[in-house]
């Protein structure tokens, strides 16, 4: 039951898009999913068409406030749920960096005590702010994998050096199970060469990279709009489609993980 982290510290690479749509073609194989929202911008909340319930949000969980299972709520689509984001996470990381063991809170929430969901779902997907902060930090340190979006663009290479080494001195000192579970292409548009380019570029670099390459789309930039994962706003669009085959590479890499050596 893997909590997975989407963490790029670049804004506008589809991580939102990929924690909902991937989430959403999870629950659709069967998975009991649950999205966890980390940016105080709320995108995945509202992503979803939700509100945090007064009270009811990361921000209460992050800082010891309420159990993990008590601030879940329906996300609106067959088997995925939803621990939402409220603008009061702006300023969590100011109150952060004041608690003992302030990198290992979201890890004590999600995994420990009766409080805790891990164990309530199959796949526990953490959508993270673009920075590598404290927030950030925590998703890393509760997480057991990490995806990374990029974006098909020569400039979302520059970062990938930077989030690395981040991830390596995460690993180092805070989480030493956590892997690099790969690497997602967005956006991607095949009457360029240069997104070609940048496929092949990364891939070189990181042979974690997943096959499946997630096309630019004007419908997955509508769904959200309409509070709604691709999947459930147009199942036969070309974005749907390559979520639902990024969900069955990933399901594929876990079942080879788990098989017996």
């Amino acid at each position: 039951m893997p909590i997975i982290a989407f963490a790029n510290q670049k804004g506008g690479v589809g991580k939102t898009t990929t924690a909902i749509n991937l989430g959403a073609c999870l629950a659709a194989r069967g998975c009991a999913v649950l999205i966890v929202d980390l940016d105080a911008q709320a995108n995945a909340t509202s992503g979803l068409g939700r509100r945090a319930p007064e009270g009811r949000s990361s921000y209460e969980v992050l800082l010891g406030r309420l159990a993990a299972r008590e601030a879940v709520i329906e996300a609106g689509e067959r088997g995925l749920w939803l621990i939402p984001s409220a603008p009061a996470l702006a300023g969590a990381e100011v109150e952060l960096v004041a608690l003992e063991g302030r990198e290992y809170l979201l890890r004590r929430a999600l995994r420990d005590g009766p409080g805790g969901v891990r164990a309530r779902y199959d796949y526990v997907l953490v959508d993270c702010p673009p920075s590598l902060g404290l927030l950030t930090v925590n998703a890393l340190t509760a997480a057991d994998e990490v995806i990374v979006p990029v974006q098909c663009e020569y400039l979302a290479l520059e970062g990938l050096g930077q989030l690395a080494r981040t991830l390596e001195l995460v690993r180092r000192r805070l989480n030493p199970a956590l892997r690099l579970r790969g690497l997602v292409m967005t956006m991607f548009d095949a009457r360029t060469n240069l997104a070609a380019q940048v496929v092949a570029e990364v891939r070189r670099h990181f042979p974690q990279t997943f096959r499946t390459v997630i096309p630019r789309s004007v419908r997955l930039s509508e769904a959200p709009s309409h509070g709604r994962s691709i999947l459930a706003y147009d199942p036969a669009s070309r974005g749907a489609r390559a979520y639902l085959e990024l969900a069955g590479e990933l399901l594929e890499r876990k079942a080879v993980a788990e098989r017996p050596r």
